[in-house]
């Protein structure tokens, strides 16, 4: 089984321009979820303490499911409609999980 991708941080966008960011984030979760069976989870949430972050996670099965994203229509879609949007900062890593178990 291939080691799962965990891509988790932040993105700080004009505060003028973050919900509109998040906008089309929340439409691309969507779709990749929906369309990439390698896409286990995908989640932009808007910080409610930072007028300009956004908080990101994404669970990918595999580094050759998250690199295919890239590749999608999609991603290309997305590219192209927040081109004018302006980012302030990122922090942004991939984390290779070695193990997974339930917290209850």
């Amino acid at each position: 089984m291939a080691e799962q991708i965990i891509v988790s941080g932040w993105m700080d966008y004009d505060p003028a321009d973050r919900d509109t960011m998040l906008g089309h984030l929340v439409a691309l979760g969507r779709r990749s979820r929906e369309e990439e069976p390698g896409c286990l989870d995908y989640a932009m949430t808007a910080d409610p303490t930072d007028g300009r972050r956004i908080r990101v996670y994404e669970r990918w099965a595999s580094q050759e499911a998250l690199d295919g994203h890239f590749a999608t229509a999609h991603i290309k879609e997305f590219r192209a409609a927040s081109a004018g949007l302006a980012r302030v900062g990122v922090s942004l890593q991939a984390h290779t999980v070695a193990a997974t178990r339930d917290l209850r």
